[in-house]
């Protein structure tokens, strides 16, 4: 809902209040954001005061002492009126100078959303959100700057951006324009941001803010797995479960600027958008610059309160097309099976044991065109490789839909190797400096894609493969940064990286929009694009090329904060990991990937048979709670030890729970585990039992000796026999209760205490895992009568 009255601007969601006003000299002065107000609640009480001069101030206005734009809450500023603070904007202005002064001239609101040229941006019809168009003007420069605000009331979430327009004869020069800016006083706020690199993506990493400003933003040309677009802000206090979070981040794949600066007099600025790094933009009359999207959102109830939130949202008002909404299917990728090194036969007959498992989508990985047996050649042709797939690409796919599953396709188009001929016959579409040699990645090269010619070909050469051979999913690669920052077809290089951007979203557009029936998988070497603007196109996102369950337990779990499970690509391979070396169990593994896109990247034919029938009951596990899984409301859970992570997705209605705790490394002799569920309903009556999972023989290894009636070598051929057809099963626990007490803490079985095995004893280990079924049975109206 958007208000205004006497101008005060109230926009109010579901849960939170955010209101602004227009000072006696027009400039946009933010009151508050946090916790939903009354209608009747005067603003007065929230104003920050200016009852006294503060020394060193640079007066806006002489008629005003205490008017210093460098001490006032602001929803936009500028440079060269006395505000030395992070600036949204940095315009050289028809004038010539970097003076800008923008100051309320009128607004409108209207039912839904407002449409972008060239970039996604969250959707909504009428009866979803409200958008307010507020009119800035520098008057002396007759520029305009439209702010936007979209308030989607359900999910609490509000999205910002800024249109700048130049009505000047003289042209204006763009070096930075963020899409939101707001300031806010202090709460102790601690700074939660998303970062790692390649097979550590997306490790959250708190920081107290502290005086002076703290940069979160990429310059590879991609959003990047060095720092994520968003970030939190948390009040002082704030746990999972309790206190005030505040969620942004940013619908846009290429270079991100997001600042968190906290001023000496203690208001704390907010700043996000594209990152003014390599940024020039030029303006000439008649002409506009539109800012992607930003999205921010408060919720009072706790880190997970503010996850689900944007859940929600992404969920909702994000992805689009045949697949919002729908359960994602469970994935055998031949990549780690295979690398390059496949034929047809070997392709079907993995197809045929993973339909065998019930796998619903078989994906072709990398590898299947001419010339690409390494990573060295073939970038950039999509002729199919016969020597492969002798019979072609068109009678692989039939043959995969004759088993019964979806056939996918991995495609890296935005790249090329130097041996390829599409390189041989076009150098010129390649990024490079003039002069100078190209720097190389992965051994290829980036294609221009600020070049019309270049997205025609991309768009042709990809539409014909998907068309004629009846493709259910696509993984879109793109395997490294951007280097040469360099187009021909630019006048200025300035707008290079966000020109790529643009383009990439009209080739996505063309090819993807007309095609919703389509599942694309965005890939970066893993993470380093995931972001929302990628999940405009791209309903799931390969979260990181690290298939190592423990280490997914910080990758997903930092991405949960803002992205929702239905997002995450997670697949289960071998171990030890290629990632890593570390041994985990198959049970984890599982374990761990169940809380995303479930998939499965391993050579089938290498598990036995007891580790076969494992699998087949995980799938049709996992295939029962998919859409909990999916799309149930997810808590990262206090687990109360370092060793252990809790994690619980509960069904929309409460009455299903599935609960993960997962231990890194063990400890000898540990004490109690209590495993307290959540977001159950306190009256309802449920039961709690552990999902029974299968442990192998060779796990015990020597150990076996101990409880055999004869002594056996367990490297033997006996006991690896043994071990392909039997397995023990590890403890199963079952409780009653009502959701109060489960919520309260379930006191769970003894693990391993290195005095024996008996049913009741759960044997986790190193690595160890357990999931835990929640099911409600009976209602909380039928338990109080």
């Amino acid at each position: 809902m958007i208000a205004h009255d006497n101008g005060l601007f109230r926009l109010t969601t579901r849960t939170a209040s955010y209101w602004f006003r227009a000072t006696a000299f027009r400039h946009l002065e933010h009151i508050y954001y946090g916790p939903r107000l009354p209608d009747d609640q005067p603003a007065e009480p929230l104003l920050l005061k200016r009852t006294a001069v503060i020394g060193g101030s640079v007066l806006y206005d002489q008629s005003d002492p205490t008017y210093c734009l460098d001490t006032l809450c602001l929803e936009w500023s500028g440079i060269g009126k006395g505000d030395y603070r992070e600036t949204p904007a940095e315009l050289k202005m028809p004038d010539g100078t970097f003076t800008a002064d923008f100051r309320y001239q009128s607004h409108t609101v209207h039912a839904g959303a407002e449409a972008m040229e060239g970039m996604p941006a969250a959707q909504g019809d009428e009866a979803d959100c409200d958008t307010l168009l507020l009119t800035l003007l520098d008057e002396s420069n007759a520029v305009t700057l439209t702010l936007i605000y979209t308030v989607y009331p359900k999910t609490d979430m509000i999205a910002r951006r800024a249109v700048l327009h130049n009505g000047n004869e003289a042209p204006l020069t763009i070096r930075r324009l963020l899409s939101l800016m707001v300031d806010m006083p202090n709460d102790g706020y601690r700074l939660i941001t998303l970062d790692g690199g390649w097979i550590k993506e997306a490790h959250a990493h708190e920081r107290t803010v502290t005086y002076g400003v703290h940069v979160n933003g990429s310059t590879t040309g991609d959003s990047s797995n060095r720092h994520n677009p968003g970030f939190v802000l948390a009040a002082a206090g704030t746990t999972e479960t309790a206190g005030v979070a505040y969620g942004f981040n940013l619908l846009y794949s290429g270079n991100h600027y997001g600042a968190v600066e906290l001023s000496n007099h203690d208001i704390v600025r907010v700043a996000l958008g594209i990152n003014p790094h390599c940024f020039e933009w030029r303006l000439l009359q008649g002409e506009r610059f539109e800012t992607p999207q930003a999205v921010m959102c408060c919720a009072p109830d706790g880190l997970n309160g503010l996850s689900q939130r944007f859940h929600a949202f992404v969920n909702a008002h994000v992805v689009r097309g045949d697949w919002r909404g729908r359960e994602r299917p469970v994935v055998l990728n031949n990549w780690e099976a295979h690398f390059f090194r496949f034929t047809r036969g070997k392709l079907l007959r993995l197809a045929r044991r993973a339909r065998r498992l019930g796998a619903e989508l078989f994906v072709l990985d990398d590898g299947w065109f001419v010339g690409r047996d390494s990573d060295t050649a073939g970038l950039g042709d999509y002729a199919v490789n016969r020597r492969k797939l002798p019979r072609g690409l068109s009678e692989f796919a039939r043959r995969i839909h004759s088993m019964g599953m979806m056939f996918g396709l991995w495609f890296e188009p935005e790249m090329v190797n130097e041996n390829s001929d599409l390189y041989r016959t076009h150098p010129e579409w390649a990024l490079r400096t003039p002069g100078k040699a190209p720097a190389m990645g992965r051994n290829q090269l980036v294609l221009d894609l600020t070049n019309p010619a270049v997205r025609e070909y991309i768009v042709l050469q990809v539409t014909l493969i998907l068309d004629t051979c009846a493709i259910d999913y696509v993984k879109w690669d793109y395997n490294r940064h951007i280097s040469d920052a360099c187009s021909p077809c630019l006048p200025s290089q300035g707008e290079f990286y966000h020109r790529y951007i643009l383009g990439l979203y009209d080739v996505l557009s063309r090819i993807f929009r007309s095609r919703p029936h389509i599942l694309m998988e965005s890939c970066s070497s893993g993470g380093n694009r995931f972001d929302l603007g990628m999940l405009c196109f791209s309903p799931q996102i390969w979260a990181s090329d690290n298939t190592d369950p423990i280490e997914r337990l910080a990758i997903q779990g930092g991405l949960s904060l803002l992205y929702p499970l239905s997002s995450m690509g997670a697949h289960v391979s071998e171990a030890p990991h290629q990632q890593t070396l570390r041994d985990t169990p198959l049970a984890t593994r599982f374990h761990v990937a169940a809380f995303g896109c479930l998939g499965y990247e391993l050579d089938l034919k290498y598990l036995s048979p007891v580790e076969r029938r494992e699998v087949a009951r995980q799938i049709a596990f996992y295939k029962r709670y998919r859409r909990v899984f999916q799309y149930g409301s997810f808590w990262r859970g206090e687990a109360g030890k370092a060793n252990k992570t809790v994690w619980h997705c509960v069904a929309g209605d409460r009455r299903t729970a599935v609960t993960l705790l997962c231990q890194s490394q063990a400890a000898a002799s540990e004490g109690f585990d209590r495993l307290r569920l959540a977001g159950l309903d306190p009256a309802c009556r449920y039961s709690v039992q552990t999902r029974p999972q299968s442990l192998f023989l060779k796990r015990f290894g020597g150990l076996l000796k101990h409880v055999m009636p004869i002594s056996l070598n367990p490297d033997g051929w006996l006991l690896r026999l043994l071990n392909r057809r039997y397995c023990l099963t590890d403890c199963v626990e079952r409780y009653e209760g009502c959701g109060a007490a489960l919520m309260g803490g379930v006191m769970l079985a003894n693990q391993f205490m290195g005095t024996g095995y008996n049913p009741r004893t759960r044997l986790l280990g190193d690595y160890g895992s357990n999931l835990y079924v929640t099911t409600e049975t009976q209602s909380g109206a039928a338990a109080n009568q």
